[in-house]
């Protein structure tokens, strides 16, 4: 199953973004949820993940700025992004039980 992630763009550094997945069609709702991002040059790195049972994670660039949340009604799971560095520019890619979604680019601007 190809998961859609949408919400990426281009932000001035100190800025926000919320970037979304879903999946399309039926998915077994109680299953883990999260994004990784690839940045240039570097390997990719886990940003967030819930489990079914809600419990989170982030990795440690993204704790105090990053929120994940999952809408299992909606097969979705999100991710708000505050205080957006430099850093955090890369391909962003959502994950929903064992599918993938292809990404979506932010870019943070200094």
């Amino acid at each position: 199953v190809q998961l859609q992630a949408s919400g990426g763009g281009l932000v001035q550094a100190g800025g926000s973004l919320t970037l979304s997945c879903r999946a399309p069609g039926t998915i077994f709702a109680n299953n883990a949820r999260g994004w990784y991002r690839q940045a240039p040059g570097k390997q990719r790195e886990k940003v967030a993940a819930i489990t079914g049972g809600g419990l989170t994670s982030y990795g440690d660039s993204a704790k105090g700025r990053f929120t994940i949340s999952r809408d299992n009604a909606k097969n979705t799971v999100d991710l708000q992004m505050n205080s957006l560095e430099p850093e955090d520019t890369g391909i962003y890619h959502c994950f929903i039980g064992s599918s993938w979604g292809r990404g979506t680019q932010v870019t943070v601007s200094s």
